[in-house]
Parts: structure tokens; sequence; C-alpha cells
């Protein structure tokens, strides 16, 4: 891996903050690294505002989907909450229907079947809602590019307001209203909502009209802050706010399906971490497994024993997709092997048996091995549909733009994005994909890298420092979890290979500047054993975390990589 170092904050304000606040150099200087320039800017860091949330007026349309879904209800007509089947889309769903269904009975929800209609709206689902009476329908973390679909559903005098965050094509649907902060001329300044975040403006905008005040929902964002975590937008601005509080709902009275889905997580305060790497892949599950809404249920559901048996049935669900998404990463090994494409520019590969509901999964798992733009895809409905996940400094969503030519349909974003195509178009469109890439990728983008705010050494991380560094969170894109790098450290005597087959390593090393010895974990790191324990100094990259074991609670390195000393 290349390590790099952030570029250094001026002096000068590293040193304003830490006289103002009265704080450690390293904090002092990691605040200023993010930008942060003053004692005021500081604080609304810290101690972020519910009433620093931007007007959701502001968000073109806003205005128009408030008063159709006041004349909805003032109608008495029936009114489907529809969403895609991920997280993002299932806890939008779950949002703006628990809101709507605490005061009006004529409302319901609609989740996409992942292999029957696949992504987004679907004709089927607009037959549905006209089958059934429904006359709006509110389409949540889809819909953006749906302009044939939604000129079908107003053939079937069925009216959509549309709330999205992904990338506008050159047409806009003809929707009652677009809630989509990306629009080219749409005013809201924060422009990276997760789908849910586009829900809960929704809702804010319903409860402002009422005369509501916002502590009033504060208890929906613990499902933002779900979906921003599983989505991967930024945690800056609007989104830090809304994490920032959904976190504080989830540590303080959390909804039943997220407590029920929680009961096997070690008992602490959970972080956004937590938030992605346990409960998001089980929400996830339903919709890979057997449908998308399952996840709703549990989310919506208030019974705390109801929320335990759902939960329960979404834990054997992601059991299942675990096992799925080990066999099929064998599998697409394999397929790489026998073909010779090791050192191709990309990766695709496809197999008509294996299960879609994991390929993202699985095209994630190429990256961690060849690091590269990867594409998974497999049979679905006579047509080959995908997943496409990218590497750092690449749009991948440009390549498939370049490609366009064979491909019936895709969308996503700069590093994730979705695709289908034609089964007598995947050579062509293999070939381009590879070329394209080939083309435009950058060197630096072949290889991993690991971004080191900066260089420290054991005696700096004090109790004071660690202290700080927790109110920092919560931790994503924009404001990622510190990682440093320290230099001339050795094994004490204690490092150690655990886990079953000893591919983790149990780090005990000694600073050799100042004497200090801390304890770390490095996971999958049990080819670094030799040598740590040769005894020679070596250089360590790491974050720093809790480590709660049997009631104890220290402090600990999570080991980023490992290199001889230099």
């Amino acid at each position: 891996m290349q390590w790099k170092i952030k570029s250094k904050p001026e002096t000068e304000i590293v040193d304003l903050l830490q006289k103002e606040l009265n704080i450690p150099y390293i904090n002092a200087f990691l605040l200023a690294q993010r930008g942060i320039t003053s004692f005021e800017e500081a604080q609304h860091f810290f101690r972020p505002e519910l009433t620093d949330l931007h007007d959701p007026f502001l968000i073109k349309g806003m205005d128009v989907a408030v008063q159709r879904i006041k004349k909805a209800i003032a109608q008495n007509e029936k009114i489907l909450v529809y969403g895609d089947y991920d997280v993002d889309g299932t806890t939008a769903v779950s949002i703006v229907y628990s809101y709507l269904s605490e005061s009006y009975d004529l409302v319901d929800t609609y989740i996409p079947d992942r292999y029957g209609e696949g992504y987004g709206i679907s004709t089927e689902g607009i037959d549905f809602a006209k089958d059934n009476d429904f006359k709006l329908v509110i389409a949540l973390d889809c819909g953006t590019k749906a302009v044939d679909k939604i000129d079908y559903a107003n053939s079937q005098n069925v009216d959509f307001i549309i709330g999205d965050h992904h990338t506008p094509g050159e047409q806009i649907p003809k929707a009652v209203a677009l809630l989509n902060p990306k629009q080219q001329d749409c005013p809201y300044p924060y422009k990276e909502l997760s789908g849910a975040g586009i829900g809960y403006k929704l809702v804010q905008a319903l409860h402002q009209k009422r005369g509501g005040k916002i502590e009033d929902i504060m208890h929906y964002l613990d499902l933002v802050a779900v979906s921003i975590g599983a989505d991967i937008v930024p945690i800056t601005g609007e989104n830090r706010i809304m994490a920032y509080y959904g976190l504080k709902q989830i540590a303080i009275n959390p909804r039943a399906g997220l407590r029920a889905l929680s009961r096997n997580v070690a008992d602490k305060v959970l972080d956004i971490s937590d938030l992605v790497f346990t409960l998001a892949p089980r929400i996830n599950a339903a919709g890979r497994i057997k449908h998308g809404k399952e996840a709703v249920k549990l989310l919506v559901e208030k019974d705390v024993q109801v929320a335990n048996r759902f939960a329960d049935e979404i834990e054997a669900y992601n059991i299942e997709r675990r096992g799925l998404d080990q066999r099929i990463t064998e599998e697409a090994f394999e397929q790489i092997d026998a073909n010779n494409e090791q050192n191709t520019p990309a990766t695709v590969v496809c197999d008509d048996n294996w299960h879609k509901g994991v390929v993202g999964i699985v095209a994630s798992r190429l990256i961690e091995t060849y690091y590269r733009p990867t594409i998974v895809m497999t049979k679905s409905n006579d047509i080959l549909a995908g997943s496409v996940r990218s590497v750092s400094g690449f749009n991948v969503y440009d390549a498939l733009q370049a490609c366009s030519e064979y491909i019936i349909q895709f969308g996503g974003h700069k590093y994730a994005a979705g695709l289908t195509v034609a089964p007598d178009q995947y050579e062509n469109f293999k070939k381009k994909f590879n070329q394209v890439v080939a083309e435009t990728i950058a060197e630096a983008s072949l290889t991993p890298e690991i971004k080191i705010d900066t260089e420290i050494h054991f005696k700096e991380i004090s109790p004071k420092f660690f202290r700080i560094l927790k109110q920092m969170a919560p931790f994503g894109p924009g404001n990622m979890n510190p990682v440093f790098v320290t230099h001339g450290v050795n094994d004490s005597g204690y490092s150690k290979k655990v886990g079953k087959d000893g591919s983790h390593l149990k780090l005990s090393v000694r600073d050799l500047k100042s004497g200090i010895v801390m304890n770390g974990i490095g996971f999958g790191m049990g080819d670094k054993y030799e040598m740590v324990k040769s005894g020679n100094p070596i250089s360590i990259v790491y974050t720093l975390e809790e480590n709660h074991w049997r009631d104890k609670v220290s402090l600990q390195l999570r080991i980023k990589d490992i290199k001889p000393a230099y």
C-alpha cells in the first residue's frame, strides 16, 4: 500500500485553536486539517444543533409536494410510499410511512422485488398502485431517471412525488415534484443528502407546515443515521448533524427494530461503523435473500417482541447471504484465473447462476484482491444485471457512460453503480469497459492508498487527547477517523497470531522514543508476524479505538498496515 501523509494545516490556525479551545496540539492540528479555523466553527463541529438544519422548503418542488400530500389527505386519497430495496430505500420508506401513518390511515408501503422488478420505479409497481386505487405515490431513493415510467404513471392517472439523491440525467421525469438537491436549478445549499435524508426533509416540511417543532421528529433520525453510514455519503454539513442526533437516539431510545437487530452487538454505544458493518448488512439481507418489505416491516414495528421475531428471520437471511457471498467470490476468482485475467485493466465477471443479491458484495471482495474497477454480473429475467464498484480516484459512472452503446440501463454515482446488459452484448461491453478504464485511469488509482493524517508518538496519546478525539465523531467520508503513523516501534515480546487459522495479529509494541507500550489488533495481518517478531524497528499505521472485553474498556490501536521502519 502507498502511505500518503495529508497536507499540514497552517501553523497559525493550529496555535489559535489550541489556545482558544485549551486542547492538546494534536487535536487542534486535526481540527484545522478538517477546515475548522475558529472557536465558533469548532463549537458547531463538536456540538451540532438541530436548529442548524436547513429549511426543507429550499428544496425545489418541496412546496408543491407538501400541497399535493395535504390535498390527498383532505380528499381521503390512498397514498403509497415506494422505495428501493436497499438500506437507504427501506429506511427512507420507513421514515415517511411512520410519520404519515401516525395521523392518517390510508397509507401503505411498496418495495419492488429485487429479482422480478429490479431497481427503481417499475411498471409492476405503477400497476399495483393503479389496481389498488392509490392516487399518490411518494417514491424515495429512486426515480430521478424514471422518465418513461413516470410518463406511464401519468397515463394511468397515478401521481408521483419523487424524493431522490442520485445524479439527474438530461431529462427530468414529469412528476408532481422532484425533490433532488442535485438538480442544477435547485437552490438547496447542501447537496449530499442520503435517500432517507431526503425522506426526512419531506417529513420536516410536512411537520413545519403543521406548526410542529424540529425536536418532535428527532426520533426519525435513527434511521437517517443508518442510511448515511450504509450509503457512504459525506458526513459533513447536514449529514453530520443528522448522524450525530441519530446516534444519540439509538443510544438513548432506539426504535424496536433497531434494538432487536443490535441484540447481538457488544454492550456498548453504537457508532457509525457499527451501523455500517452490523446493522446495515442485516437490513440489506432481507432484500438480497427474500424481499425488502421484510426490512420495512421490522423498521416500522413498535412491539418489541414482534420486532425480535422479525429480526431473527432477518438474521437467518444474513447467514444465508454470507454463505452465498463466500461461494460466489471463490467462483469469481476461479473464473479470473481460468481466463488469465489477473492483470486486465478492469475486472468483469459473469455467471448465469450467481445470486443477484450478493454481486455487489462480491465486487467489493474482488477489489480487495485486485484493486481495480470491478463489475460482477448474473442473469436476471433473460438479461444480465450487475453491480459496479470502483477504486479511489476513478469515476466509474463516467466509464459506464462511455460504454452506453452496449448497456440497456445504468445508474449510480462515482464509486458504485448498477447496470443491465443484453447477453449478446456482454463480450462487447466487457471489451469496451476494459478499454475505457485502460485509457482513463490514473496510475495512482491502481495501488491502494492509506491517507495518513499525521505522525505521532505514543506519549501524545493521553486520556484528554483521546477523549477529544472521540468527540470528533461521527466519522465517515468528509470526516474520516484520523489515521496515524508511528515510526520506530518494536515488539515488546507479547505480540502473537490469533484467530482460528492465525490470520490475525495481536500486537504489543514499544515506542522506541519513549518506551511506552501499546496493544493493537491487525485483522488479516498474520503474515506480518515474522516482521514484527524479528525485533527490528517497524512503522505502523493505525486508528485508535476502545476495546470492550468482559466489562473492561481499554484503548488499542486498530492496525491498518505495517512496514520496516524508515
